[in-house]
């Protein structure tokens, strides 16, 4: 089922009196518990579209649908409230905050989307986020001390706390060495279809592709037409 897509969006830049589009039309959509890989060169347009996507930044024109709404349409304030409640994301860089422990790194992001829960039920909510990315034991540490592996694994976890429908991931791999690359997008994997989101993800990291539902590969702003489903499995 779609749960997600973005039409005819495109983006143009102005340099002065140069303008570049950067996006030329571009259509995409996400289906829930599936896990979509956007590859390409560097320049071809794929972290744009996934910024804009994430309403991280506006489109020139076209139109973003979800649950329902066009948020092309909506004022800045409700697109940054579907931001805080409805998406989650993971950059290339975990971005902990340093003074926080592991636990308290959820619970600021459940403070963010304001989830109404006793303090039971989000005690009980970030020890069994925190148990399927395997950190559960590292509840108590402090960023400083944890591997890059395991701050990404931290960052799943707060981008997941607050049950987001669609999980935007920009090159969450590529700080990462190969073992830990392939640990990290087989967790998002399982927790895509465990946890029945949608994950959209910016990647140039090839070994990640089996792992993926569907390879949307993208050139000079526009997504390459495929022959025979040979990007989707």
């Amino acid at each position: 089922m779609t749960v997600f897509s973005v039409n005819d969006i495109r983006k143009t830049f102005s340099n002065g009196e140069v303008e570049e589009e950067i996006l030329k039309g571009v259509h995409l959509s996400l289906q829930e518990g599936e896990l979509t890989a956007l590859i390409g060169a560097s320049g071809s347009g794929k972290s744009t579209l996934l910024t804009i996507a994430a309403g991280l930044q506006t489109a020139t024109s076209g139109n973003i649908l979800f649950d329902g709404r066009n948020l092309s349409t909506l004022s800045a304030n409700k697109v940054r409230d579907v931001r805080a409640t409805q998406f989650g994301f993971v950059f290339q860089f975990a971005h902990l905050v340093p003074f926080l422990t592991v636990e308290e790194q959820l619970l600021l992001m459940l403070d963010v989307a304001e989830v109404k829960q006793s303090k039971k039920e989000r005690a009980a909510n970030v020890q069994k986020l925190l148990q399927l990315v395997e950190m559960d034991h590292r509840k108590d540490a402090y960023p400083s001390t944890l591997s890059g592996g395991e701050k990404q694994r931290v960052a799943i976890a707060r981008a997941l706390i607050h049950k987001p429908k669609i999980l935007f991931a920009d090159e969450p791999t590529a700080s990462l060495d190969s073992k830990k690359s392939k640990q990290i997008i087989t967790l998002l994997h399982n927790l895509t279809k465990t946890l029945h989101f949608s994950t959209l993800i910016v990647t140039h990291d090839e070994e990640v592709l089996p792992f993926v539902d569907h390879v949307i590969k993208m050139q000079d702003g526009v997504i390459l037409p495929t022959k025979d489903d040979m990007y989707t499995k």
